[in-house]
């Protein structure tokens, strides 16, 4: 095997274990990436897929509310006509008992 096939492979690998070990997108600096105004399909190159997503619409105006949780970090984003308009991040603590 020539040394670049084997260096792609690697490359495969390594990747692949990263998705395999779950490496979460839900992080801090991920979070401040995200501005008002952007749209739902920007968020979600920057935060994946939400877990759980809500919409409503009401004439010309429509909301969503979408959540980002992967159990040790909640991500909640409120959009206005498919505009990030309100933000939050919570952070689990261990329990110490």
């Amino acid at each position: 095997m020539s040394l670049t096939v084997r260096r792609v492979a690697a490359g495969l690998l390594a990747a692949a274990l990263l998705v395999a070990i779950g490496c979460s997108r839900l992080t801090q600096e991920n979070f401040n990436l995200v501005e008002k105004g952007m749209t739902f399909e920007e968020v979600q190159t920057i935060l994946g897929a939400p877990t759980e997503s809500k919409s409503v619409g009401i004439g010309p105006l429509s909301g969503t509310a979408a959540t980002w949780d992967d159990g040790k970090t909640r991500i909640e984003i409120k959009f206005v006509n498919e505009k990030v308009q309100l933000k939050s991040l919570e952070k689990s603590t261990p329990d110490s008992g």
